[in-house]
C-alpha cells in the first residue's frame, strides 16, 4: 500500500495506540493535518504551541502514556522548547512532531526555518530529522519506545514538508534495532542484599520517595515495603501521592518549603533510602550540610544520577518497581534483627505534634488566606481529584495543604518551574482522565501567561476548573524581595484590578466567580463543582502579604529552616537571595 509521508506518520501514530494529539497547524506541517481528518485520533486545537506541549505533559502524567504534540516549523518549534525542557527535567514521556521547511531549503534561512534538532538536542532524549518517507514508521516506533523506556522523556521528530508529500510503501517494523540503547531495568541482587543489611542495621532510617516511583508504577510496592519495614516516608514535590498523606508513616514533603518533620528527619537520619529521586537542590539545601550523618542507598534507573550530588553507599541501577520487589523479598530472607527504633519514632511524632503546618485565618473572613482556600478545596472535592499546579507560592501551598492519598493525582512543573504550566496541563489531564474532577491551582501571574488555552477547553468541551489564588503580585518573587532585598519591591505588582478575571473567563466561554472572604469560599467551590458543561474560573482574592512557610533560605542548611513570620529576622540574617 502506497502512502505519502504524512499519511504514514498518522498511521504510525495509530499503530502506537495514540488516542489524542494536541497541536496547531501551519505551513510546514500542513500536509500532516490533511490525513488527521480521516484518523480516529482526536486532535485538540490549541491557541499557542507552548500550550500543546504542556497539555501533552498533563495527559502523560495522569495516564502514564506518552503525550503527543504536533506543531509547525520555526517559531512554532521554538515555542514548544519550554515544554520539551520541562518534560526532560521531570522525566515525562512525550513525542513532539514539528514541521520543517523542504529538504533543499534547509540551511538557506527560508521562511519559518530554524535548526529544530539542534535547538532541541539538549532538551530531548533523542531527536530525528526525517529525510526519507520510508523511514517514518521505524522512526515513530523508535520514538515511542525511547520516550517510554528507561528514564522516560521527550523525543522530537522534525519532518520536512516535501518529505511529508513524498510517496512510500507502507510497512510496520516488527522489531526495533537501537544499538547502544538498552536501559537496565533488572537490579543487581548483590547490591540489594547490601542495601537490606544497611536497612536492618539502621536506627534512624527514612525513605526518600521520588517521582521515579510514579514512573515505575510502584506505589503499591512502596506501601508494602514501608509497612513491612516500619520506615517513615517523605515524598518529594514530584512524588506527591505515591504514598498516602494520611498514612501514619507519611512525613509529607521535604525541601525548601517542606514541612518541619520531613526536613528534620532527613537531617537527623542515619540512613536515607532514595527511591527514584535525584537529590534536587530544593531538597538538599546546601549539600555540604545535607543529612550529614546519613548513609545513602540510591535506587535510580539512570546511572548518571548516582553520585551526581551525593555519593551513595549502595548505588542500585534499575527500575524502581523491580528494585522494591527485590528489596521486599530480601528483607524477608535476611534474618538479622533490626535495632530498637522506638526513640526515633517518638522523635518524629514529637516533631509532628510540635511543628504542624499552620496559618491564621481571621474570624472576620478577611483577609482571605490562600491556605484556607486550599483546605476548603481539598475538603469539598472528591478524594481522587486531580490537582494541577502552576509555579510559585500557590504551588507550595497546594502541595502542603492538600492530602494526596492516591497516585497520579498531582501534576506540576518541578524541575524547570515553568510559570503558565497549570491551565494547559490541566486541560491535558482532563482529556486523559475525562471522568475525574480536575482542579488547576494557579497564581494570577501564572494564569495570565497561558489563560488563552481556556478558549481551547471551552471549544473542545473540556470542563476543567481553575482556582486563581490572586494576590496581585508575583508572590514568590515578592516574598524573596521582602526577606532578602530590604522590601524593595521591584516589578512584582500585577494590579488588583486588571484584568477582571470574571469577565475574562466569561469572554472565553467559561463560568467566572469572584471570592473575597472566607464565608464565600465553600459556596463558590460547590457552585464550581456543579458546573460540568464548561470550564470554571474562581478568582480568590487572597492576602497579598502571606508568605510560604516553612522556608529554608537558599544557600543555607536545612537546619536553618524558618517556621513562620517570627523567623523572618533570622531568614534575613542568614539567607541569600534564592537562585
Amino acid at each position: 500500500m502506497q502512502l505519502t509521508g504524512a499519511q504514514a506518520l498518522v498511521k504510525s501514530l495509530e499503530m502506537c495506540d495514540v488516542e489524542v494529539m494536541f497541536g496547531l497547524p501551519g505551513g510546514a506541517i500542513l500536509p500532516v493535518y490533511d490525513p488527521i481528518l480521516d484518523s480516529k485520533i482526536r486532535h485538540v486545537l490549541v491557541r499557542h504551541e507552548q500550550g500543546a506541549g504542556h497539555m501533552a505533559q498533563g495527559y502523560a502524567q495522569v495516564t502514564g502514556k506518552p503525550g503527543v504534540a504536533v506543531v509547525t516549523s520555526g517559531p512554532a518549534a521554538t515555542n514548544i522548547v519550554t515544554p520539551l525542557c520541562d518534560a526532560f527535567m521531570d522525566s515525562i514521556p512525550m513525542v513532539a512532531i514539528t514541521g520543517q521547511v523542504a529538504l533543499a531549503s534547509i540551511g538557506s534561512d527560508a521562511f519559518q526555518e530554524c535548526d529544530t534538532t539542534g535547538i532541541t538536542m539538549a532538551v530531548t532524549k533523542h531527536n530525528y530529522l526525517v529525510t526519507d518517507p520510508a523511514d517514518i514508521p521505524r522512526i515513530v516506533k523508535e520514538a515511542f519506545h525511547i520516550a517510554t523506556t528507561g528514564r522516560p522523556g521527550p523525543v522530537l521528530i522534525d519532518l520536512p514538508k516535501d518529505v511529508s508529500n513524498m510517496p512510500m510503501e507502507w510497512y510496520w517494523p516488527d522489531d526495533l534495532d537501537l544499538p547502544g540503547y538498552s536501559p537496565i531495568t533488572e537490579v543487581d541482587e548483590r547490591l540489594i542484599a547490601e542495601a537490606i543489611k544497611l536497612i536492618k542495621e539502621s536506627e534512624k532510617p527514612v525513605i526518600y520517595a521520588g517521582g521515579g516511583l510514579l514512573k515505575a508504577r510502584a506505589s503499591e510496592l512502596l506501601l508494602e515495603f514501608a509497612e513491612k519495614t516500619g520506615i517513615h516516608v517523605a515524598t518529594t514535590l514530584m512524588a506527591r501521592g505515591v504514598f498516602p498523606d494520611r498514612h501514619t508513616q507519611c512525613l509529607g514533603m521535604p525541601g525548601m518549603h517542606g514541612n518541619y518533620t520531613a526536613v528534620m528527619a532527613f537531617q537527623r537520619a542515619d540512613l536515607l533510602i532514595n527511591l527514584g529521586a535525584r537529590f534536587d537542590d530544593r531538597v538538599t539545601g546546601n549539600k555540604e550540610y545535607f543529612a550529614p550523618d546519613a548513609k545513602i542507598i540510591h535506587v535510580d534507573i539512570d546511572p548518571a544520577e548516582h553520585g551526581k550530588v551525593r555519593m551513595p553507599d549502595v548505588a542500585i541501577q534499575g527500575d524502581a518497581k523491580v528494585a522494591l520487589a527485590s528489596l521486599i523479598a530480601e528483607f524477608d530472607r535476611q534474618d538479622q534483627e533490626t535495632p530498637d527504633r522506638s526513640l526515633w519514632k517518638s522523635t518524629i511524632s514529637g516533631w509532628q505534634e510540635q511543628n504542624p503546618l499552620k496559618y491564621d485565618q481571621s474570624d472576620s473572613g478577611f483577609p482571605l488566606k490562600p491556605q484556607f482556600v486550599l483546605e476548603q478545596l481539598r475538603d469539598h472535592t472528591p478524594d481522587d481529584t486531580i490537582v494541577v499546579a502552576g509555579v510559585g507560592q500557590h504551588q507550595m501551598w497546594a502541595s502542603q495543604f492538600w492530602k494526596f492519598d492516591y497516585p497520579y493525582t498531582w501534576v506540576n512543573s518541578g524541575g524547570l518551574g515553568t510559570m503558565g504550566f497549570a491551565v494547559p496541563a490541566a486541560i491535558g489531564a482532563k482529556v486523559g482522565q475525562p471522568d475525574r474532577t480536575v482542579w488547576a491551582v494557579d497564581g494570577d501571574g501564572c494564569f495570565q501567561m497561558t489563560a488563552q488555552e481556556l478558549i481551547t477547553a471551552a471549544a473542545e468541551n473540556i470542563p476543567v476548573k481553575i482556582a486563581i489564588l490572586n494576590n496581585a503580585y508575583l508572590g514568590m518573587v515578592r516574598q524573596w524581595q521582602e526577606l532578602f532585598y530590604e522590601e524593595r519591591y521591584s516589578e512584582v505588582y500585577l494590579s488588583a484590578d486588571h484584568p477582571n478575571y470574571v469577565m475574562w473567563a466569561e469572554s472565553m466561554g467559561c463560568a467566572g466567580i469572584r471570592v473575597e472572604s472566607a464565608e464565600e469560599v465553600r459556596p463558590a467551590i460547590e457552585k464550581a463543582n456543579s458546573i460540568n458543561d464548561r470550564p470554571v474560573v474562581i478568582d480568590f482574592r487572597v492576602d497579598a502579604f502571606e508568605k510560604v512557610y516553612p522556608m529554608v533560605p537558599a544557600g543555607g542548611s536545612n537546619d536553618d529552616i524558618i517556621l513562620g513570620p517570627e523567623g523572618d529576622a533570622d531568614a534575613k540574617a542568614k539567607g541569600t537571595a534564592p537562585s
